[in-house]
């Protein structure tokens, strides 16, 4: 089994994104490091925290990073898990996926380019 470098990424889903922006600087204590009209993202004490409007997301997901994001998923479909979203280059050869456990819960693993 490979090993996670834990989680690292949080994702929340926004649907106004200017009057979310302003409650996650106050929250954090800080401004964004990226700041698009399909992304604001902060990074805070080592995690990146994100504001992705208007998505399919219903709820904020919690992405665990991986150095090899198939491996991962075989092995979480193997122990039960369900694919949701196959992984997808994101920009800059970050892939993202998501899976969901035998309760639906949405688990997202992301893998940085090496």
């Amino acid at each position: 089994m490979t090993s996670t470098q834990g989680v690292k990424t949080i994702l929340h889903p926004v649907t106004d994104l200017e009057k979310a922006k302003p409650v996650y600087a106050a929250l954090l204590g800080l401004e964004p490091m990226a700041d698009s009209p399909y992304y604001v993202g902060f990074e805070a004490e080592g995690q990146q925290i994100g504001l992705v409007p208007n998505s399919d997301m219903t709820s904020p997901t919690a992405y665990w990073h991986v150095t090899d994001i198939e491996a991962k998923i075989a092995e979480v479909t193997a122990a039960g898990g369900t694919l949701k979203d196959a992984p997808k280059d994101v920009g800059g050869g970050r892939l993202v996926a998501t899976l969901t456990d035998p309760d639906g819960n949405v688990l997202g693993i992301l893998q940085d380019p090496s």
